[in-house]
């Protein structure tokens, strides 16, 4: 999902708008190791640079986070994909999504994009092999004609990788 084939969204209430505006400000003055926010004027979609953790399997590796706002952030989570080529890993699928549980179920308004962007750079260094999800070619096929991947029900059972 790129910029060209957003979904259309409801603007932000005001609540996520000054949310937002504090966790970029705070992105600014303390921003996460290893990410960098690419500045636009879209306070809805954030793009973000993930660099792979040294030591890692994907050290010296970039790959770009889109982290769309709902109307109700931080009530709801955002939905966050890599822009494809996504980073080969057994939790992320070719076309970016991601199956990390803080994304869906176990999200909490108290978590940021800061905290999301630290869950998903532990999540890539903890990998000991870079391999996509047994479903992967299934799953993309099924999520054809631009389905979110918040609407898919995620069967979270490896916290090993």
């Amino acid at each position: 999902m790129t910029s060209s084939s957003a979904p259309s969204r409801k603007a932000l209430s005001k609540i996520a708008c000054n949310r937002l505006q504090k966790e970029l400000v705070e992105w600014q003055v303390n921003p996460p190791a290893g990410f960098k926010h690419k500045v636009t004027d879209n306070l809805q979609r954030w793009v973000i640079e993930v660099n792979g953790a040294p030591g890692t399997l994907y050290a010296d590796e970039a790959y770009q986070l889109q982290v769309d706002f709902p109307e109700h952030y931080p009530m709801e989570a955002p939905q966050v994909i890599f822009v494809p080529p996504a980073p080969m890993h057994p939790h992320i699928y070719s076309n970016g999504h991601i199956c990390l549980d803080i994304l869906y179920d176990s999200w909490s308004p108290a978590m940021t994009v800061s905290s999301i962007c630290i869950s998903i750079l532990s999540m890539l260094s903890s990998s000991t092999e870079k391999q996509r999800p047994a479903d992967n070619d299934r799953y993309v096929k099924n999520c054809r004609n631009g389905r979110s991947p918040k609407e898919t029900r995620w069967w979270f059972h490896d916290d090993k990788v």
